[in-house]
């Protein structure tokens, strides 16, 4: 076995490659409307994704603190209730103010055109609405997370 295979840490760097990406789905802030997550969740495992839900009405310190524990690539927010640019932008400071460099945030919802450059600004991309292709939100998801693994391997060595 080959030395370069293993961090400083120890970890088998090879088999945190070969893991799938890992996403938490997030509905933070009052939002009952869980369907549309629900049909994410569903295309992003038949897409090879490991999924976490965080389930209705976490705070965005208990979405932060699920990623960070799950050690998750991508934390996916969705919010119908008009919430967006308040509670995003909660979670994306509380990123920001734990250090972590390493789990990208989408958007999702119903996002008006006008706060989307607000939230990719706020490092939250994506931000797809209603009726947007699953191929397209699968895709975008996927880069994120092979950007955030990226970030992981070489914060390893």
């Amino acid at each position: 076995m080959s030395e370069e295979r293993f961090s400083e840490a120890g970890k088998n760097l090879s088999l945190f490659k070969e893991k799938p990406a890992k996403v938490l789905l997030a509905k933070p802030g009052i939002d009952g409307h869980d369907r549309g997550i629900l049909v994410l969740a569903r295309a992003f495992r038949d897409a090879g994704m490991e999924v976490i839900y965080a389930g209705l009405l976490p705070t965005p310190e208990q979405v932060v603190d699920t990623a960070i524990n799950e050690d998750v690539d991508v934390i996916a927010l969705s919010l119908l209730n008009g919430a967006h640019m308040t509670v995003f932008k909660k979670v994306a400071d509380l990123v920001k103010e734990k250090g972590i460099t390493d789990i990208s945030l989408v958007g999702g919802g119903t996002i008006p055109e006008q706060d989307k450059p607000a939230l990719e600004k706020m490092g939250i991309s994506g931000n797809y609405g209603p009726g947007t292709p699953m191929k397209t939100i699968i895709d975008h998801v996927m880069k994120r997370a092979a950007e955030a693994r990226q970030k992981k391997m070489s914060g390893l060595h």
